[in-house]
């Protein structure tokens, strides 16, 4: 098993800098979109889309490329619902993504073993469908009235 961490800095208001402990890798602004924030970037619903898109992405790709099966270019799209929980919490509720790998009639004639393998091999993806274990700690920082303005 392998640990990595993220660190999220809050900017200003609901902006926040993430940072990856990465070398090279650049800091991610997010943000909420107005009213409660400026829209300054994705907020972590969005990331979260772009997460699962991504990972299944490269998953199918990784396969193509193991199988020999050329691939001019990939593209995903993510659609996310999100509702209200029964408690009138916002939730992500559903997402469907499509994936369009630009390939030759022949190639797409050979996917087939990818096209049921891919989506097993997607960390993020299958993760999220059989529930990750996220524990959570609250270490409060105490300041002064000085620090905190």
């Amino acid at each position: 098993m392998s640990t990595s961490v993220t660190t999220i800095v809050q900017d200003k208001g609901f902006r926040f800098r993430v940072l990856f402990d990465e070398a090279g890798v650049p800091a991610l602004v997010t943000d909420e979109p107005p009213p409660l924030g400026c829209g300054a970037g994705p907020n972590p619903s969005r990331l979260l889309a772009a997460a699962v898109g991504n990972c299944l992405a490269a998953s199918l790709l990784f396969c193509m490329q193991k199988a020999r099966l050329d691939v001019a270019g990939l593209e995903a799209r993510v659609e996310t619902d999100i509702g209200r929980s029964e408690q009138g919490r916002l939730r992500v509720r559903a997402m469907r993504v499509t994936l369009a790998p630009a390939v030759t009639e022949q190639v797409q004639a050979r996917m087939g073993r990818c096209l049921d393998l891919f989506e097993s091999f997607c960390a993020v993806t299958e993760s999220i469908r059989h529930g990750v274990d996220v524990q959570v700690t609250l270490a409060p920082v105490v300041t002064s009235a000085v620090d905190a303005a």
